[in-house]
């Protein structure tokens, strides 16, 4: 899992170096930490059970039932604190951003390469400690940080939008984009009842494609280059949101905070390209 979202990672930083019971309370996203082992048998009952169980005694058959009751009773339970946690995360992402933007934020700006390696190792080293504490609820908090430290690395982009004179709408249009693609994709993921998992191989194939792209770029430093790789990476990180949201409620996912993490890179490169696409032909100068 670390390793995937570290590439799903490497594609945000190489496009930016280029231009959750209903009534949900934050003390309930902490505690259902706790919660995510049982998810993840109740899970595992579910999908071992038989649709049928022939000659079996109605008892039986009832207790099979009850099996797969609670087994969508606990996916939905992670989708909902999914939601509820990926809204939090927002907060220390946004917050990270504007202390970026206030202190010119610059990470190794005149060395991009320095810059992709210096971002990878320390992305990685918060996936490792996430991935390592998923189950207990300083996950949350390691997560909270790492979204913040995002929303530092965004800051460069935002700074650079901001300076022009419709800076500030070009960005409520991007957020305003990607909350409409990500209610498409979550309405999708939702009306869909079968498993998705076989569009991984095929995501994870076109993310690649747009690595190289985008590391080839950052030399070659082609306008119409960078269109199309902001281009594509909406369309493939969308479709990201719709696997990632899927495998929640298929049950694919058990634990929130690892969906969680899944979905919110999802959404920070939508933005982020969604962004890059209205300053290159939006942006208004002084």
């Amino acid at each position: 899992m670390a390793v995937w979202q570290v590439r799903k990672l490497g594609c945000v930083h190489f496009i930016a170096l280029q231009a959750a019971d209903s009534g949900l309370g934050l003390v309930d996203i902490f505690d259902a930490a706790a919660g995510n082992l049982e998810c993840s048998r109740l899970s595992e009952a579910m999908t071992t059970t038989p649709r049928r169980i022939h000659g079996s005694d109605p008892a039986s058959c009832l207790r099979h039932r009850r099996i797969r009751r609670l087994g969508r009773a606990a996916q939905n339970r992670v989708l909902r604190n999914t939601y509820a946690l990926l809204a939090l995360s927002l907060v220390p992402t946004v917050l990270g951003a504007w202390i970026g933007v206030q202190m010119n934020f610059s990470f190794f700006q005149g060395s991009p390469a320095i810059g992709f390696i210096a971002f990878l190792a320390i992305a990685f080293g918060f996936m490792f400690a996430i991935e390592k504490t998923k189950n207990s609820a300083m996950g949350v908090a390691i997560l909270l940080g790492f979204t913040f430290f995002m929303g530092l690395m965004l800051s460069r982009m935002l700074g650079v939008v901001l300076g022009f004179r419709n800076g500030a709408a070009l960005i409520g249009l991007a957020g305003g984009g990607t909350a409409v693609i990500f209610a498409v994709m979550a309405a999708l993921a939702g009306s869909i009842k079968r498993d998705l998992s076989g569009m991984g191989k095929a995501l994870f194939i076109g993310m690649i494609m747009l690595l190289v792209a985008a590391f080839a770029n950052i030399f070659l430093q082609m306008p119409a280059l960078m269109v199309a790789i902001s281009v594509i990476a909406v369309g493939i990180f969308s479709a990201f949101l719709l696997y990632d949201l899927n495998r929640v409620i298929t049950g694919g996912e058990t634990n929130y905070i690892s969906a969680t993490l899944a979905v919110y890179l999802s959404l920070y490169n939508v933005f982020q390209s969604l962004l890059a696409l209205l300053g290159i032909f939006g942006g208004q100068g002084d």
